[in-house]
């Protein structure tokens, strides 16, 4: 964010070898204020997942790292991929970040999860609750932001793969350099799985019920290059670009294309120890296509670009009081068949925020924060605020926060008229109010040594939710502003370290959503979630180990379904039965610089009675090999 966090950065990589064998419970993090602080300083709650507990849990993709880590967080799958949950909200109310930087998502907020490299990470962030104060529109429910890793070694290469169930198999290589001014690093990875057929060898009356009745596959490529150059003690300039490509199967005669094309440019500019100053540019462009094989033809269904300017000044007073002020300018343009005519829309969105983080004594710590927003297509002005508050008593840090959420109408929700599967029509509705939210939280830590524990309460009431109600007039959908929503929570972690390499951590959530008397309860949000996670780690010259035990609950849930498509008063009741998933990775480094792992998954063969959209699209237990092989170190 700026070069005094830069700083941080580099302290932080210098340690990454020596700290790759410990478990970190106190490590730097930015998501929380966007200033880099010690995890025990920070007053907003921040979940953090390394780099090190994804590579011994044997995962290799963001959705297993986020169900397998957080237990506030699930996933909804069906047969077009998955979608993200947070804290009892969709994944629109949730902002999905890598390095800082928003991720474009498809024309309804969805994030393509796939383009998320885990190969690349060095930590995952996760902060509970709205930060619309500080990064704008759908942070209603949270913010994950991936960090990638930066090479501290004059040069690195990386060659990986794996190969699982369902001919899953995954090859990619980095190759990083830090040669004086320059640092870089360049990623290339290749993802495939085939066709799931969830129905295999059932009659369709035995799968009349199910939601869906296969996942289809895919297979993906996925380019990152970033280059950096340290002018001097000053200047640091930051060029990055990227591509990602997915193909899903979708019929035999069609396939469904995904493309993403992003690059930009940063430059920090340190003037002295307490001020630093961030300017960057931002592309990026998210298309997705119909290829129909038969003659080759690729048609277009929509494009997504976004074009947007940065900045972000950081402030330090007599040397622990921070003042952050930023803005931001973003050409958003949306071009569909779905528009009339095949045209296309776009609105310019500006915002300004102020920060102050006061710290009068090493007790206690206030944060304040205050973010105007202003949408021209849709004219609205917005301002987010934030309060937060922390005080330590010995190794205990409490906690308490109040925060504005926002999230803006989309181009899609205002103006887009398309053909739902051919069942009805969905219309935009271009006199949309944003939705806001009004987020409260408590929390407490312990921190000691190798021990940690957390516990966590939350409040959030969500206004004008944007869906979609029948409209008689128009014999289809629309996109309307409906009644709030309530919602509040508690989560608790508990970790441990010990000496002897073994160490545990265990998680539960739970959640709570208040229905207006009148309105059908529908959700897929599990009330309790828990995550364990037991592992033992042994290192000696030219060998080591890890085996690591992740598991996952999730309670059953009573809930409501739609039986109509023009009413919603038509209505059933369901209940989503409670189930576990359990996984067993063996970790072996064999040789300097060569690691193996083996993992088996859904070790206790859990398969669902049926598929819907809240249960996990397995067919029981499978099993999956990795190799990495980092070459420069076979030379030490």
């Amino acid at each position: 964010m700026g070069s005094i966090a830069a700083g941080a950065w580099a302290q932080a990589d210098k340690g990454e070898t020596s700290v790759d064998k410990t478990v970190d419970l106190n490590p730097v993090v930015v998501t929380g204020t966007g200033t880099h602080q010690r995890l025990k300083n920070t007053p907003a709650p921040v979940s953090v997942i390394t780099a090190n507990e994804i590579k011994r849990a044997g995962i290799t993709d963001f959705q297993q790292a986020m169900t397998m880590m957080v237990p506030s967080l699930s996933f909804s799958p069906n047969a077009m991929g998955s979608y993200l949950m947070m804290n009892g909200l969709s994944n629109k109310y949730v902002l999905i970040l890598i390095n800082g930087r928003k991720v474009t998502g498809d024309i309804s907020g969805n994030i393509d999860i796939s383009q998320i490299d885990m190969s690349r990470g060095k930590r995952i962030e996760v902060l509970n609750g709205a930060a619309s104060s500080l990064y704008g529109s759908n942070a209603v429910g949270g913010v994950v932001n991936i960090i990638s890793k930066v090479p501290a070694e004059p040069w690195t290469v990386n060659l990986n793969g794996r190969y699982g169930a369902y001919n899953e198999q995954r090859y990619g290589g980095t190759i990083g350099f830090n040669a004086g001014k320059f640092n870089s690093v360049t990623n290339v990875q290749h993802t495939q799985v085939d066709e799931k057929d969830l129905a295999d060898g059932k009659t369709n009356e035995e799968t009349e019920d199910w939601a869906f009745k296969k996942v289809y596959g895919d297979k993906t490529w996925n380019f990152k290059e970033r280059l950096v150059y340290t002018a001097n003690d000053h200047l640091k300039l930051t060029a990055r670009a990227g591509y990602f490509f997915r193909e899903r199967e979708k019929s035999q005669t069609s396939k469904d294309r995904y493309r993403d094309f992003s690059g930009g440019v940063k430059g920090n500019y340190v003037f002295d120890k307490d001020k630093d100053l961030e300017i960057a540019y931002s592309f990026d462009q998210y298309d997705k296509s119909d290829y129909l094989p038969q003659d080759a033809n690729d048609v277009r269904d929509y494009s997504n670009v976004q074009h947007s300017v940065r900045t972000f000044y950081n402030h330090t007073f007599v040397g622990k009081h921070i003042l952050t002020l930023g803005g931001d300018y973003m050409r958003d343009y949306l071009m569909s068949y779905q528009f009339a005519n095949n045209g296309s829309k776009h609105q310019y969105t500006v915002d300004g925020f102020a920060q102050f983080d006061w710290n009068p004594t090493k007790y206690f710590n206030v944060i304040t924060g205050l973010r105007f927003d202003y949408y021209s297509d849709s004219d609205i002005n917005h301002f987010s605020p934030k309060l937060g508050l922390m005080y330590k008593i010995g190794n205990c840090s409490l906690r308490g926060s109040y925060a504005g959420g926002f999230r803006a109408p989309t181009l899609k929700e205002m103006y887009m008229n398309f053909d739902m599967a051919s069942i009805f029509m969905i219309y935009g509705n271009p006199d949309l109010k944003p939705e806001t939210s009004h987020n409260f939280s408590l929390s407490a830590e312990y921190m000691k040594g190798r021990y940690n524990l957390t516990v966590t309460g939350f409040y959030n009431v969500v206004d004008n939710r944007i869906t979609t109600a029948w409209s008689e007039a128009l014999k289809g959908q629309v996109y309307t502003n409906i009644s709030n929503i309530k919602i509040s929570g508690a989560e608790a972690n508990a970790s441990a370290k010990y000496p002897c390499g073994l160490s545990a951590r265990l998680s539960y959530a739970y959640t709570h959503e208040n229905i207006k008397k009148g309105q059908p309860v529908i959700s897929s949000t599990r009330p309790h979630t828990a995550t364990v996670r037991l592992e033992y780690d042994k290192h000696w010259k030219n060998y080591a180990f890890n085996i690591a035990l992740n598991g996952r609950f999730l309670s059953k849930v009573n809930t409501e379904e739609y039986t109509s498509n023009t009413s919603y008063e038509e209505t059933e009741k369901v209940t989503y039965p409670a189930y576990t998933m359990w996984k067993l990775t063996l970790s072996q480094k064999v040789w300097k610089g060569v690691d193996m792992t083996l993992a088996v998954d859904n070790l206790f063969n859990y398969v669902p009675f049926r598929y819907y959209n809240n249960s996990p699209a397995t067919k029981g237990t499978t099993f999956s090999a990795g190799l990495s092989l980092n070459i420069e170190q076979l030379f030490k």
